[in-house]
């Protein structure tokens, strides 16, 4: 805009993108003078930076739900080439969702009354754009906040896991001594069966070998010497016991061979018990590394952080939330006259305006407002004319017919008179 006595410069590309940012119109924008200017591409800044923090908190917090998880002190853990790829393409699209709605928000709130006071009236009219951009103020900020302390919280997160692979291994070693308890008592058991067969086997051979040395200290004695009755007696003696230990062995068969097996069975328990509780102890180190969630951290950053939390959370706000209010705070200036002139001239030109009527009440002047549409009024008016006229013709046409058939009837009203069936057929015609 160039006038005798002030100049302004053609904006740059980055200042009309600043204003399309901020919903301005840039032809009305280049009437208007640089306080107007400077407005506009502040509010546009606002709700460009906006969108690009929006778009590292939901990068953030995609990579925190979908990356790999550990310790979170462990620096060696490292994101997939399709996890960053796919982390950027989420960031991107989220900044420029809340980009999109913070400049609908901006760009639908008017000026209220033009002064820089916020009336009661101006904050109930936002109230709905203030909840949502409250509404994004907190999606925005729990993402950056973890970020910003995320140091303090992998501290803290890390102490927490550990704790927690404690307490959970704890429980697995509860409950594994109980199960070994239980298949070593069934072991002794079965071993105290065995041992007490072991035994009844060595008392057969101890018969046997008792035997034996009495027989053979039989056949060296120099009165007995050889093979003589008394030695084939005590011979005798000596195959009955090996017969019934033959019996035995064969009676106690079946039984020896289930607790062998039992026995065997308990022995690979017993072994892979303990393969089990290393395995348990993997499982219970994977889901304490499962704590390390965008929930958690929330959580946790609130614990540690103090009041910085909720230091950063206003300022997120105050960003989110404070184009409204600057928006309801400003004057109108130049180019909202602009614009509201060359929208009231196209309403004009389009037949549509408003009438203003003062009434008064026992309360006082009530002010009231019709907004009139001359195209719809013009064409319900010919509406209504066309019918009215439609109207009048049948009216015409009727009393003219009527008038014709009394006619006929007092010329000849014998012609009107028929019986049956031809009455029908004169009456039609």
């Amino acid at each position: 805009m160039q006038t005798k006595d002030y100049n302004v410069d053609k904006p740059r590309k980055f200042t009309r993108f600043l204003w399309w940012c901020a919903g301005a119109d840039p032809y009305f924008m280049n009437m208007s003078p640089m306080q107007d200017r400077v407005k506009y591409a502040g509010i546009g800044g606002i709700v460009l930076c906006t969108g690009f923090l929006a778009a590292v908190s939901g990068g953030y917090a995609f990579s925190t739900i979908f990356g790999p998880k550990g310790d979170a002190n462990d620096a060696s853990l490292t994101s997939s080439i399709e996890l960053l790829v796919a982390t950027i393409a989420f960031a991107i699209v989220w900044g420029l969702i809340i980009f999109n709605l913070d400049r609908f928000i901006i760009s639908s709130t008017g000026k209220g009354d033009g002064t820089d006071a916020i009336t009661g009236k101006e904050f109930v009219q936002a109230l709905p754009r203030i909840i949502i951009a409250l509404i994004l103020g907190f999606a925005i900020s729990s993402p950056l906040e973890i970020k910003i302390l995320e140091s303090e919280i992998n501290s803290e997160l890390s102490s927490f896991q550990k704790k927690y692979t404690q307490d959970l291994n704890k429980e697995t070693d509860s409950l594994f001594k109980q199960k070994r308890l239980g298949l070593e008592t069934e072991k002794a058991e079965y071993e105290n069966k065995k041992l007490q067969y072991e035994k009844e086997l060595a008392s057969f051979d101890q018969q046997i070998d008792d035997l034996v040395k009495v027989q053979q200290a039989e056949m060296q004695d120099k009165r007995a010497y050889g093979f003589g009755p008394v030695a084939k007696k005590m011979q005798a003696d000596i195959d009955n016991k090996r017969a019934e230990k033959a019996k035995f062995i064969e009676l106690k068969r079946s039984e020896v061979e289930a607790v062998q097996k039992q026995l065997n069975f308990d022995n690979d328990q017993l072994n892979k018990l303990s393969d089990d509780l290393r395995k348990s102890y993997i499982e219970n180190e994977k889901k304490s590394h499962g704590y390390d969630g965008l929930l958690k951290r929330i959580q946790i950053s609130h614990e540690i952080g103090g009041i910085v939390p909720w230091v950063i959370l206003l300022v997120f706000l105050c960003i989110e939330m404070g184009p409204i209010f600057f928006k309801m705070m400003m004057t109108k200036g130049v180019y909202d006259f602009l614009v509201e002139n060359y929208n009231k001239r196209k309403e004009v030109e389009n037949g549509i305006f408003r009438e203003d009527f003062i009434y008064e009440s026992k309360n006082g002047a009530i002010h009231m407002e019709k907004w009139r549409y001359l195209d719809v009024e013009s064409a319900k008016y010919e509406k209504v004319n066309k019918v009215n006229s439609t109207d009048k013709i049948n009216k015409e046409i009727i009393e003219h017919w009527e008038n014709k058939k009394r006619k006929q009837i007092s010329e000849d009203p014998n012609k009107f008179f028929t019986e049956g069936n031809e009455s029908m057929e004169t009456n039609n015609a």
